[in-house]
């Protein structure tokens, strides 16, 4: 019988003593390198070092080591050539029907310390991933694992199949191992276009890697299978990063709403609550501390905040949570907690609280992805801020310094509704929203309606430019007496009329926000 052979040589060590025990057990002989080698042999394993196997040393540092002809052809060779087994024999070489591979840790060195560049380089693998490529090219005759997790069920399969992983298997384990070389490149892709690169920001060929964050019970709707993936390289607080520390599992739909909240909440310095419902903001507003804050987000509209996700840029005491426990929430993020705070979020079993890095400070990534059927929409994130040089008056009636404060306030929360938006803001909150309408008008509408009496002498907010006077004459009618709007219609000109005519003060900002 043909001696059967696995060439290990991996990092990561948990789980190999007990697959090599298992290979063993099936009359395998070992190959391997390095420190694998020195750690098997630790364990009383029989080994032959691959430079036995080469007859060539290790060389520059280790850099060169498995990258030879009596390792490749062994791992290439079909089986059932006979030219090729006659070229193996004259050159003395042996079959290799296991390569057990996992890559130098080329992510964590990044995450452990983004700034030692030679040591991030010299953990980008060459040996590790023309190992798992020539393993899995030729899965018809060789099997390739390429991480810990595997070891149990190819152990199970070796047991099952007299030493022999079978076909089947060896077909999913090549197709594993491409996806796993491929999210390797493509991580080391990603970190040297951003350190050396940057000016691609469109680049001919886009290459994109996420991980499994969890699999999801399902998504929008019962009937859709669903997943929640994460960025390889996440570098700001955020949902992805965001630790649950209670509550029941999130949903897909949790985590869209959730990431909506959490993004708005992370725009403004003050004290600021944010409460979300079907990824708008029916909430949101600043004060000088978190539980005013979000009494005032909450008066914003109190029906629609039932069920609601709650994002806070500061510590949540107790007093905030004794309110939002006072009635139904689905989750609550923040980047602290009382430890009184937590007790009473304990309480309830089922509301998700979750634990943010920061929300301060962060450096924003600089895209934003959205998926259509057959291709990928990509642009710059709507990171535009707003200042009071940037403000064009265009009408007779000027601004108060107080609405201005309420118009710039408006203006950070605008970009996270969906469009056609309208927000009517009074003393740093949101009174009223109209979101994601066919028509402005019909935003307009909806946002007074929510507002009620409280739109007397509030700003209107819009995310892009109003197309004829309708609006402004029922911002009139409603009690409104300011506007911040982007400008641009063919119409500016009547729009403009129509507020002097009401005495209203109406803002360009030059700039839209619209969100699809």
């Amino acid at each position: 019988m043909t001696k059967k052979r696995a060439l290990i040589s991996v990092s990561d060590k948990n789980g190999l003593e007990e697959f090599a025990k298992a290979l063993l057990k099936h009359d395998y002989e070992i190959i391997s390198t390095g420190g694998t080698a020195r750690f098997l042999k630790e364990k009383n394993m029989p080994v032959t070092l691959v430079e036995e196997v080469t007859e060539f040393q290790e060389m520059l540092d280790g850099r060169v080591k498995t990258l030879h002809p009596k390792v490749h052809a062994g791992i290439l060779a079909l089986r059932d050539s006979k030219d090729h087994m006659k070229q193996l024999e004259g050159a003395d070489i042996f079959l290799i029907d296991l390569v057990v591979v996992n890559l130098y840790p080329f992510r964590e060195t990044v995450d452990k310390n983004s700034e030692n560049l030679d040591e991030i380089i010299e953990n980008i693998d060459i040996g590790g991933p023309t190992l798992i490529r020539s393993a899995a090219k030729n899965y018809r005759d060789v099997a390739v694992v390429v991480s810990p997790k595997q070891y149990p069920k190819m152990a199970e399969e070796l047991d099952g199949n007299k030493g022999v992983i079978p076909l089947t298997q060896r077909r999913k384990l090549a197709a594993t191992a491409f996806r796993h070389t491929a999210g390797y490149d493509v991580a080391i892709e990603i970190f040297l276009n951003r350190k050396f690169n940057q000016k691609q920001k469109f680049p001919k060929k886009l290459n994109l890697s996420f991980d499994l964050n969890q699999k999801l019970r399902y998504g929008e709707n019962w009937h859709q299978e669903a997943a929640f993936y994460s960025d390889l390289f996440p570098h700001e607080p955020c949902i992805a990063t965001a630790e649950q520390i209670q509550g029941k599992e999130m949903s897909y739909n949790n985590i869209n709403d959730t990431d909506s909240a959490i993004e708005l909440s992370k725009d403004f310095e003050e004290p600021c609550a944010v409460i979300v419902k079907h990824a708008n903001p029916c909430g949101t507003a600043v004060a000088k501390d978190l539980h005013t804050a979000f009494e005032k987000a909450l008066a914003s509209d109190p029906v629609s905040a039932f069920g609601g996700i709650i994002s806070l840029n500061g510590e949540c005491d107790a007093k905030t949570a004794e309110r939002i426990t006072s009635f139904f929430n689905e989750i609550v993020a923040a980047p602290s907690y009382s430890k009184e705070a937590l007790e009473i979020f304990s309480k309830k079993k089922n509301l998700r609280v979750l634990l943010l890095k920061s929300v301060k400070n962060s450096e924003r990534g600089k895209m934003d992805f959205k998926k259509v059927t057959g291709g990928l929409l990509l642009q710059d994130r709507d990171m535009h801020e707003l200042s009071k040089k940037d403000l064009k008056f265009v009408t007779k009636e000027k601004p108060s310094a107080k609405q201005l404060e309420d118009m710039l306030f408006g203006w950070k929360i605008i970009k996270h509704v969906k469009s056609n938006a309208i927000l009517l803001v009074k003393d740093k909150a949101t009174i009223g929203v109209g979101a994601g309408q066919m028509s402005r008008i019909d935003s307009t509408e909806i946002a007074v309606k929510k507002a009620g009496e409280r739109a007397k002498e509030s700003v209107l907010i819009s995310d892009a430019f109003f197309p004829f006077r309708d609006n402004v004459d029922l911002a009139a009618k409603s009690g409104i007496t300011a506007i911040i709007q982007p400008g641009g219609s063919v119409n500016d000109g009547e729009v403009i009329r129509a507020a002097d005519e009401h005495g209203i003060t109406m803002v360009f900002t030059g700039v839209r926000h619209f969100k699809h």
